[in-house]
C-alpha cells in the first residue's frame, strides 16, 4: 500500500534543517547499482570501469551482497549513521558504524528479515554477535570505498557541494520552504509539513526525530531514501543535481600555460587522469617510462594534487579537488 507521509515541522524543526555529504550514502545504493543486471544510462561509464573490481577484490559475495539486496528495498539503518558533521571524512563514518549498539543492529537485521524472508547464515552470525563482527562489515565498506568511490571523489564531491549551494541560495532568498518543495518531484511542502508521497508507510515526528538533515547524493535515485532512527534527525537522501553530466567527458584543458609551471610530463599525467589509473596504464597512455610516471606522480601526490587508492595488487591514482580547480583555472 502506497501511503502519503506528513511530517509536520515545529519551529524548532526549522531551526534544524541543515545538509550534510555522507560517503556512506554512496556506498548501497552504488553497489546496488553495480550488481545490477541492467546498463544505467547515466553511470554506465564508471559502472564500466569499477564493475570488474569487485569480484576481484570478494566483494560480490561478502556482507555487501548480503546486507543489500540487488532487487531494491530496504537497506539496514546503522550503515548510515548520521552525519555529524557537513562532510564527515570516511573514516569518521567507518568508526559510527562500528560504534553501533548491538540492539540497533539485531533490530535492523529484524526488519532485513521481514523484507527478505530470512537471514542466512552470516547476517545470522552478525545478529548473535555485533561487536565481534562489526569490524569484519566495516573492513569491507573500507575496502569497497577505497576501489569503488574514492578514485571517483572529487569529482562525485563537486557535483553533491553544487546542489547545496543551489538550495542554499534557495532557502536565501525563498525561504525553507520553497527550498523543501522543490527537492523532488514526491515531497511537497504546506500547513507546516512536508508531504512524501510514495510511501509505504506513515512517517511521524514520534517515529522521526526532530529537524531535518538533507543528503544529496549521486547514486540515489530516482526516488528518495529515508532513515527514521531517534534520536538521530530523520535523514533524507534525494538525487542531487548535476548527476545527468557526472561522467560526460569534459572538454581537453589548455595546459600551455600549466606546462610553464608543473612541466609538460606532470601536466600531461593530470589531462591524463580524467579517468583513474594505475602507473603502468599511464605509462603505456604517455609514452614516459614507468619509472618517471612514478617519480611525477609521487611530486604531484605530494603536492596534494593527486591520490593514491590500493586496488588489489595495483595503486590507482586520481586527480584531486585542488587538481581540478588548477586544471579550470589553467584552461580560463
Amino acid at each position: 500500500m502506497v501511503v502519503l507521509a506528513e511530517l509536520a515541522f515545529s519551529t524548532s524543526d526549522l531551526a534544524q534543517v541543515r545538509f550534510a555529504v555522507s560517503p556512506m550514502w554512496e556506498i548501497a545504493p552504488s553497489f546496488r547499482l553495480l550488481t545490477s543486471a541492467a546498463a544505467h544510462p547515466v553511470h554506465r561509464p564508471w559502472a564500466d570501469q569499477v564493475r570488474p573490481r569487485l569480484p576481484a577484490a570478494g566483494l560480490d559475495r561478502g556482507w555487501l551482497r548480503e546486507l543489500v539486496p540487488p532487487a531494491g528495498g530496504y537497506v539496514p539503518d546503522f550503515l548510515n549513521p548520521a552525519p555529524a558533521t557537513p562532510a564527515p571524512a570516511p573514516e569518521a563514518e567507518w568508526e559510527a558504524i562500528r560504534a553501533s549498539p548491538p540492539d540497533r543492529v539485531r533490530q535492523d537485521l529484524d526488519h532485513l528479515a521481514r523484507h527478505q524472508g530470512n537471514l542466512g547464515p552470516r547476517l545470522r552470525a552478525l545478529h548473535n554477535d555485533p561487536p565481534g563482527l562489526l569490524a569484519e562489515v566495516t573492513d569491507e565498506l573500507e575496502t569497497y570505498w577505497e576501489l569503488v568511490i574514492a578514485p571517483y571523489w572529487a569529482r562525485i564531491r563537486a557535483v553533491l557541494d553544487a546542489d547545496i549551494l543551489y538550495r542554499a541560495r534557495l532557502a536565501a532568498e525563498h525561504g525553507v520552504g520553497h527550498l523543501l518543495d522543490d527537492l523532488h518531484g514526491s515531497v511537497s511542502w504546506g500547513d507546516d509539513a512536508l508531504r512524501m508521497s510514495r510511501r509505504k508507510k506513515p512517517l511521524t515526528r514520534t517515529t522521526a526525530g526532530t529537524g531535518l538533515l538533507l543528503i544529496p547524493s549521486a547514486f540515489t535515485g530516482p526516488g528518495l531514501r529515508t532513515r527514521t532512527t531517534p534520536p538521530d534527525p530523520p535523514q533524507l537522501a534525494y538525487p542531487a543535481r548535476g548527476v545527468g553530466t557526472l561522467w560526460a567527458k569534459r572538454p581537453v584543458p589548455r595546459t600551455d600555460t600549466l606546462s610553464a609551471v608543473l612541466g609538460r610530463s606532470r601536466t600531461l599525467l593530470l589531462t591524463e587522469l580524467e579517468i583513474p589509473a594505475s602507473t603502468t596504464q599511464l605509462a603505456h597512455r604517455t609514452g614516459l617510462s614507468p619509472a618517471g610516471v612514478s617519480q611525477h606522480l609521487t611530486a604531484l601526490r605530494d603536492a596534494g594534487l593527486v591520490s593514491a587508492h590500493r586496488a588489489g595488487r595495483s595503486v590507482l591514482y586520481a586527480r584531486t579537488a585542488a587538481a581540478e580547480t588548477l586544471l579550470q583555472a589553467a584552461s580560463a
